[in-house]
């Protein structure tokens, strides 16, 4: 083991792919049926997807003021000790590293091995390799434990793309670059295709009565809203666009491997969403002019992406579908998984982390950190509760982003005449109203959807004690040199 420096690698371009592909992984293609269920209407459909668009571009914008004062691994995590203290930022690398992360890199695992299964059914979830009773439940009924064909695909998945990354930073750049570049010009190509096999009468029903907000039942029928339960309608409906829209902020992890951070950070951040965004919008609008709404909300699967290619391409739709998301995947899960280590190490060189994750390898790389991530992820994988707990957590990210955009308010008090080269776009005014959205949509989830906050939080709020039982058995830093 060495521990050598990073080495900046990373250019504009590759640093925008990063943010692009870390974003757009399987969401795109499912979200937006569970979204048509919860709104009901066309334009309410556009406003949850404009509404986290937003949110999203805000947040970036904001977070390049605080990546250009500290342009170096580990990112949010930085931003928050430096912001806060060492235990808010404590609190934060446990989530990421106990769900946030390795949980989605172990959904977008499965989300790959599934849509593989279009082209090759033995590696289907319904394909089960070990199965093992664990009990009974009230009912008398057997409980299994069950390991599938997907969840071992997307295994072997994750560990190709570590020891891949293990391999050097360039390693991982070249297949982000090239599966971004090649799943942004495929959603070019899709969207394109879907206006021009655009239908009139589906489009003018669809948006004749957009803004009627209410739930739209499997059965097809109608079930209005009171004005309260509308609101939390749209917060529980901006789960799903939101997880989609995350892992934006994975370029700030791998700060000391950009060329120029101070720069390129801020602008690959406020390009890469925007690219996101603007894709993701255009795409729904194409789903409504190509599918009515309640083929949208009752697509099989929720794979609204492969119902809208059987109208745009016909008989090929499934493999072009399934080519597309396997593509997405990949590249979304390189970047998770190239980006997440710099977390650990950053954590391990503040001692709250193990200490082996804080060493670079002979590439240049945290080496052991990224095993350490593999093997977490893949026991999510294997426990097939990733999905569940994705859901759970996206309280907890919210949460962590808005204190680290009221933590820009903060520095610039405790820091006021510290280097700032970029600064907020939009300060104090979009700062403070992300900060106002997400309140608002945390309160909502809490009051409408508390089976979406609670776990989420106690997960976060278990890092406590765990942070003071490191921080007490920690050892004096002399005797940890003499050991070395």
């Amino acid at each position: 083991m060495s521990n050598t420096p990073f080495k900046p690698s990373l250019r504009l371009i590759d640093a925008t792919m990063l943010v692009a592909g870390s974003m757009i992984g399987s969401g795109i293609f499912i979200v937006s049926a569970d979204i048509t269920r919860s709104v009901g209407s066309a334009g309410w459909l556009i406003f949850v997807w404009l509404v986290t668009g937003f949110m999203t571009l805000t947040a970036a914008l904001s977070y390049g003021e605080l990546s250009a004062m500290y342009p170096k691994a580990g990112g949010q995590y930085v931003y928050l000790k430096e912001a806060y203290n060492p235990l808010v930022g404590f609190l934060y690398g446990w989530s990421f590293f106990t769900v946030i992360q390795t949980a989605t890199i172990a959904a977008v695992g499965v989300a790959f091995s599934k849509f593989m299964a279009y082209l090759v059914p033995a590696v289907s979830d319904e394909h089960i390799l070990w199965k093992i009773q664990t009990g009974v439940n009230s009912i008398g009924q057997a409980r299994f434990f069950t390991f599938s064909a997907a969840q071992l695909v997307s295994m072997v998945l994750i560990v190709l793309l570590t020891y891949v990354n293990t391999r050097g930073i360039k390693s991982g750049k070249v297949i982000q670059t090239t599966f971004t570049l090649t799943k942004l010009l495929s959603l070019f190509g899709l969207i394109i295709f879907g206006f021009f096999a655009l239908k009139g009468d589906i489009w003018k029903a669809n948006w004749s009565n957009a803004w009627n907000l209410h739930a739209l039942n499997t059965s097809g029928s109608f079930s209005s809203y009171t004005t309260v339960a509308a609101l939390g309608a749209i917060a529980s409906s901006m789960v799903g666009s939101i997880f989609s829209s995350d892992s934006w902020n994975n370029v700030t992890f791998i700060a000391g491997e950009i060329k120029n951070p101070k720069r390129n950070i801020g602008l690959s951040l406020a390009l890469g969403t925007l690219i996101v965004t603007v894709i993701y919008i255009v795409t729904n609008i194409m789903y409504t002019g190509v599918l009515s709404l309640h083929e949208i909300a009752t697509a099989d699967k929720d794979r609204v992406a492969v119902a809208a290619s059987q109208h745009i391409f016909g008989s090929a739709s499934t493999i072009i579908i399934a080519v597309l998301i396997m593509i997405s995947t990949f590249g979304c899960n390189n970047g998770l998984i190239m980006a997440g280590a710099r977390v650990y190490y950053s954590m391990a060189k503040d001692r709250l982390f193990f200490n082996k994750a804080g060493i670079l390898n002979k590439n240049a790389v945290p080496g052991y950190g990224l095993w350490i991530q593999c093997l977490f992820a893949c026991i999510w994988g294997l426990s097939g509760r990733y999905g569940d707990l994705l859901d759970m957590i996206s309280f907890v990210v919210v949460v962590f982003y808005m204190l680290t955009i009221i933590g820009i308010f903060i520095l610039r008090k405790k820091h006021p005449n510290a280097e700032r080269p970029y600064k907020a776009f939009g300060y104090p005014v979009l700062p403070i109203l992300y900060i106002i959205m997400g309140l608002a949509f945390c309160i909502l989830l809490i009051k409408f959807k508390p089976n979406y906050t609670w776990p989420g939080l106690i997960i976060t709020l278990a890092g406590i004690p765990a942070y003071y039982l490191i921080v007490r058995n920690q050892k004096p830093l002399t005797e940890e040199v003499a050991e070395v």
